[in-house]
């Protein structure tokens, strides 16, 4: 600010010295009295003659002497360094040209406004009037400013932004050959935090940020980009083989517990790298991809380099992501319905509800397209709220059209996401009020993931669906991380058995062995059973032999629209 407040002053004190008379020599004042209105400026000031191709300082005021400029122009560091561009402006038709000059060694460097300024009628002579503002303080100050908001303050490393400013400085855009992005995540951080304290994670995050210092090369850049998250700007010699290597020093160099009050921790970490020869944007995209290539290591459990591909996968999820909210919130689902019959008598005693979803430009996508993403990012739970209300509403339609109960069951599925984050048996009962629909006509399918994410709180969801009268199904059984224990306790009443144990059964006895497992087991327990992919007559019998109670498949029906299941049923049990 007060430099600025100087370079006012200065403008305008030039502005008010109006020159005098031109002598004979040609000199705007009289002998000595340049010197005189020079000292009158607060600023380095010296009014400069050309002659020929020498400069001479016609005179200099006290400030200029005092900057160290020297009172003869051949012994000037002003002249010596800045003697080229005042020639070529002596010789112009220019009034005035402005120039940022650093003047001084490293240490004790000083930052200069040079301005060379002459009247519009002086522009035939060759001398002018050079002023120097001193921008120093104000430099140093920004400076300053800019480092430290570039810098972590706990670990004194380049944050998120000056990572990005080292990355800009040592790749122009377009030429990212030859260097990588490493982004370090470590694994179970916040547990320090919550277990020991605030203090105590920042002390990790210290010793961390030294081990990596550590294991990197003297060239390579390590900042901080989150609260648990590094990252290394590497200079690469042998391509990717020398980003690996780095990943193997740095996941050795956290091998060693660190040491914090009497706990001793150990720390792992989920490594991504961006390969600078597979990035054709900005430079600063390379942290993004590496980003990425993080989420798919901790998945993984490896270090992973990003590839376009994956990127591209991923962004057709977020564009299926944005579309699915949109399509749930404007009612653009739509349900259809397997029938499920008994393998004994042939008859439908219910009917599974499945999703369907057709995009607004017409495309018909999977549940195995959709779901995972729904799960993802959340919309599982408002999904899997509309499945629930749709089915029931259509169960309700269609004991209205039969002037009574129907005579079937709807299955619903439950995803292990809406367990953990929703209320279900108040919204179970919430849903069964809404339609009249007495709870024993509800089967609800969940799957092993979700029984073992916490077996506590999903025993006591099951038992309170359980007393609401619904019928509850482990779907896929077989698949997942089956514990028997978790049978035996918890009020399991179906057991279905995964298509891939059933399809092509007949033709392999490993197959025919683990369905007579599963069905025996079931007997043991209590449990009723449901084989799902059925698509023979041949198959079917069998499975009835074998003791298994209920079937579906494409031998008895694709999922059908409500209307059309409707009258399936009507057929099939008249």
């Amino acid at each position: 600010m007060r430099s600025m407040a100087f370079r006012k002053y200065s403008s305008a004190r030039l502005a008010s010295v109006e020159p005098a008379p031109q002598t004979a020599t040609g000199c705007a004042f009289g002998p000595g009295e340049s010197a005189v209105v020079l000292d009158l400026l607060p600023v380095p000031a010296a009014l400069v003659e050309l002659e020929g191709s020498k400069v001479h300082f016609e005179a200099v005021n006290k400030a200029f002497r005092q900057a160290g400029l020297g009172t003869i122009a051949a012994e000037s560091p002003l002249v010596r360094l800045l003697g080229n561009q005042l020639r070529n402006f002596l010789d112009s038709d220019e009034t005035r040209h402005d120039i940022a000059w650093q003047f001084g060694d490293e240490v004790d460097c000083r930052y200069f406004r040079v301005t060379f300024a002459r009247r519009a009628a002086q522009r035939a002579t060759r001398k002018c009037l050079v002023t120097l503002v001193d921008q120093t303080s104000e430099l140093r100050t920004e400076y300053s400013l800019r480092r430290e908001m570039a810098t972590d303050s706990l670990t004194g490393l380049p944050n998120r932004s000056g990572f990005g400013d080292a990355i800009e400085a040592a790749i122009g855009p377009g030429d990212c050959h030859g260097f990588a992005v490493l982004v370090i995540n470590l694994d179970r951080f916040s547990r320090v935090n919550a277990c020991m304290g605030g203090l105590a994670g920042d002390e990790l995050l210290i010793s961390v940020a030294r081990r990596l210092k550590g294991a990197l090369r003297a060239r390579d850049v390590l900042g901080r980009l989150a609260g648990d998250e590094f990252g290394v700007l590497l200079h690469l010699d042998d391509g990717a083989e020398d980003a690996l290597q780095v990943g193997r020093r740095i996941h050795a160099a956290l091998a060693t517990p660190f040491r914090l009050s009497d706990f001793e921790i150990r720390v792992d970490c989920a490594i991504g790298i961006a390969m600078g020869a597979d990035n054709e944007g900005d430079p600063e995209d390379l942290i993004r991809n590496a980003q990425f290539a993080v989420k798919r290591a901790k998945a993984s459990g490896r270090t992973e380099v990003y590839h376009t591909r994956a990127f591209d996968i991923a962004r057709e999820q977020f564009g299926i992501e944005t579309e699915l909210r949109r399509a749930i919130e404007n009612g653009l689902m739509n349900l259809a319905y397997q029938p499920i019959h008994d393998l004994a008598s042939g008859r439908i005693t219910a009917f599974e509800a499945l999703a369907r979803w057709t995009t607004e430009d017409g495309t018909k996508l999977s549940p195995d397209e959709f779901i995972p993403v729904a799960e993802e990012s959340g919309l599982i739970v408002p999904l899997g709220r509309w499945a629930m209300d749709e089915a029931m509403k259509t169960l309700a339609a269609w004991d209205a059209a039969a002037g009574g109960d129907c005579g079937v069951k709807v299955a619903v599925n439950l995803s292990a996401i809406q367990l953990q984050r929703d209320r279900i048996p108040e919204m179970v009962s919430e849903v069964l009020g809404r339609h009249s629909v007495a709870g024993s006509r509800l089967t609800l399918e969940l799957t092993e993931s979700a029984i073992v994410s916490d077996p506590d709180r999903i025993s006591q969801t099951m038992l309170a669906l359980r007393e609401l009268g619904a019928t509850l199904a482990m779907d896929d059984f077989g698949t997942g991380y089956s514990n028997l224990a978790y049978l035996q306790k918890l009020p399991i009443d179906v057991l279905k058995i995964d298509r891939s144990f059933v399809s092509g059964m007949l033709a392999d006895r490993d197959k025919v062995a683990i369905v007579r497992a599963i069905l025996s087991l079931a007997q043991a327990l209590g449990m009723r059973t449901t084989a799902e992919g059925i698509e023979t007559n041949e198959l079917a019998q069998t499975l009835a032999a074998l003791g298994c109670t209920y079937g579906q498949g494409f031998l008895y029906a694709q999922p059908l629209k409500a209307d059309d299941a409707y009258r399936y049923l009507a057929e099939r049990n008249a």
